[in-house]
């Protein structure tokens, strides 16, 4: 018996995806869901929502406008769809957004420590861990075979 499988890759009944794929996949696509929310909320009422409000998942992106957000969320979508349909291309796409998301979420870490901010230390840290642990996910071993 494999436990390594049955603790990190546990089976629905009756099919063969792992549930952490299904999580990753509904994580990308919950936030491709937010990022086009408010990609469609500043294009019908400019000015209603600031474009801070994408600064944790675009790392700079915002500032370009409501196109941008709209953009993320096609990419979100895509990887998110590419990963139910187990197409290794999404897990790798994945995997490289969730390591930029890293590196781009060190610096307000470090600075909410320095700061004292424990808010925003949780809510950054919270980020940093998920994307942690999607790239430690998506790097396993029968999670790679699983797309192979």
């Amino acid at each position: 018996m494999n436990l390594w499988r049955g603790h990190f890759c546990p089976r629905t009944a009756g099919e063969d995806r792992p549930f952490g794929v299904a999580a990753v996949a509904v994580v990308f696509l919950l936030a491709a869901g937010y990022l086009a929310a408010v990609g469609l909320a500043m294009l019908a009422k400019p000015g209603l929502i600031s474009m801070a409000a994408g600064a944790d998942l675009l790392g700079g992106l915002e500032t370009a406008g409501p196109y941008m957000f709209l953009l993320m969320a096609a990419v979100g979508t895509a990887i998110a769809l590419g990963l139910w349909r187990r197409q290794n291309w999404a897990r790798r796409a994945a995997i490289l957004l969730a390591m930029i998301g890293i590196v781009l979420l060190i610096p307000a870490v470090s600075s909410a420590v320095i700061d004292f901010n424990f808010p925003r230390l949780a809510r950054n840290g919270f980020g940093l861990m998920v994307r942690v642990l999607i790239v430690f996910y998506l790097y396993q071993l029968p999670v790679r075979e699983f797309f192979a």
